[in-house]
């Protein structure tokens, strides 16, 4: 078998301990080459401390970890040279120009001056940065800064690229053009694992995921998959005075195949989600407002651990 049928990374009953906290409570993953793979939870649901791992950065605590058939507690600088890292926090230089924080973190790859300029310009272009070039980096906005430190990523055109958090604090329009540059890279053979606790995020990205909370891995498969799974075609929200759903939940309770209570709202899930809400109001219910809609990785989410993503 040649090597383009081998997995890129694959876990088995890894584990991550910290004194006595367990962040990774061995998890089984093998992620396929040219995939985007995602690990979507809240924050302390143990995605961070599986990307130091496969990262080469962080000695796993239990299980085997293989990246590129390469064991990172034996071959880590062989695996970092293969490996683009996008962390969470932007770590650029403002002290140098957009241009610079490229050429000076080629040079660690020990590419050749005149590689590294090529490659700054050919990442400008795909990261959209072009025109701010020879800027400094400090006035760029968040998106900006986000875009240039994962082209910084790519610098040493990577076999596999590890981006933890890429939009956090993005607005929506950013969001849109970074998951385009990421779509791009995609298409282009790189293989990506994302995290994440943006469930639209992960729709839109990944390939395959696996949902991950308190360390364990709930569920695994693709947004689709996972989604017919353990959700309806349907959602049905019926909004509330706090407290003002409960009174009302014994009227459609059997309108739904499930029937989620939030602080504010109910959701219904159902096939038909107008069908299930002409027949509350049918029955008298009357919400400060309504919404139907498709079900969501947030359903999955809900469904697999009782709480919110962003709880």
């Amino acid at each position: 078998m040649s090597t383009v049928d081998h997995p890129l990374v694959t876990a088995t009953g890894l584990a991550k301990r910290f004194g006595d906290f367990e962040a990774v409570r061995g998890i089984d993953v093998e992620v396929n080459r040219g995939e985007a793979f995602g690990f979507l939870g809240p924050n302390g649901a143990g995605k961070s401390s599986t990307m130091r791992m496969v990262a080469a950065v962080s000695p796993r605590t239990g299980g085997d970890l293989r990246v590129f058939g390469l064991d990172p507690d034996v071959d880590g600088p062989r695996i970092r040279a293969r490996l683009g890292v996008c962390p969470q926090q932007d770590t650029l230089d403002n002290e140098l120009t957009v241009r610079q924080n490229l050429q000076v973190y080629g040079r660690y790859f020990g590419l050749s001056r005149a590689r590294v300029r090529e490659r700054a310009t050919e990442l400008l272009e795909f990261a959209q940065l072009t025109d701010r070039a020879d800027d400094q980096v400090e006035p760029l906005s968040g998106g900006m800064k986000r875009r240039l430190t994962i082209a910084r990523s790519l610098v040493n055109e990577p076999d596999l690229l590890l981006l933890d958090e890429p939009t956090t604090g993005l607005d929506p329009q950013a969001r849109h053009l970074l998951w385009d540059r990421l779509f791009r890279l995609k298409q282009s053979g790189v293989t990506l694992i994302i995290t994440t606790h943006y469930m639209d995020e992960a729709e839109q990205l990944c390939d395959r995921l696996v949902v991950m909370d308190q360390g364990r891995i709930a569920a695994e498969g693709s947004p689709a998959e996972l989604i017919g799974r353990y959700s309806t075609r349907e959602v049905l929200e019926l909004r509330f005075v706090p407290g003002g759903q409960e009174a009302v939940l014994p009227d459609v309770v059997d309108l739904a195949e499930r029937v989620e209570v939030l602080p504010d709202r109910l959701l219904l899930y159902t096939e038909d989600g107008e069908g299930a809400l002409a027949a509350a109001h049918n029955r008298g219910v009357r919400p400060i407002s309504s919404l139907v809609r498709r079900s969501s990785l947030e359903d999955v989410f809900l469904r697999l651990t009782g709480r919110s993503l962003v709880d």
